[in-house]
């Protein structure tokens, strides 16, 4: 065995644990979303939240490190497939980062202060909008790490530019409120 492999062995694992860890949470809170269920949907919300500093942000840096390691001694940064992922990255971490972190903690304090309100949970719906969107970029860059695409694959190309419309146009659109309307 070399240490390439064993470096695309470690990234291949954090990569697993980063985004399959975050899937189950997020399809607990589909689910819950679903079923019409506030009080699972929250508990989806507060585990995102605890699990997001411990455990999936250093998990989708070590991702990125193991990333960087194989591309930097043994393949290269040209390449479209890398450019992409990494844009890939930069994308869902900035999402992580700047909406579902401050979003979470605010949310946190929210439910603290004031228990859970109609207020909370449209921060909650708007929330599950940003992981739709987050996680259609996290496929295309699933896609992108197998397929290796270049410029001349214009059918993966366009397929992975319609799964961020569609996770795009899910996040704007949203789906069915988990705020109850007034009947």
């Amino acid at each position: 065995m070399d240490w390439y492999s064993i470096v695309k062995f470690l990234h291949v694992v954090s990569a697993i644990l980063w985004v399959g860890g975050g899937f189950v949470l997020f399809l607990l809170g589909m689910l819950a979303e679903r079923a019409g269920n506030t009080e699972d949907k929250l508990q989806a919300m507060r585990a995102s939240g605890e699990l997001g500093g411990r455990f999936f942000a250093p998990m989708s840096m070590l991702t990125l490190i193991f990333g960087l390691v194989m591309c930097g001694f043994w393949v290269g940064f040209s390449d479209l497939w890398i450019i992409i992922g990494l844009a890939g990255y930069a994308t869902t971490f900035s999402i992580g980062m700047l909406i579902f972190k401050p979003t979470g903690e605010r949310m946190g304090a929210m439910v603290a202060k004031e228990g859970v309100t109609p207020a909370v949970l449209a921060i909650g719906q708007r929330m599950m909008n940003w992981a739709r969107f987050d996680y259609a970029v996290m496929l295309v860059i699933i896609a992108d790490m197998v397929l290796k695409p270049t410029l001349h694959d214009i059918g993966i190309l366009a397929g992975m530019a319609v799964v961020v419309a569609a996770g795009a146009a899910l996040a704007l659109g949203g789906s069915r409120q988990l705020v109850p309307s007034a009947a």
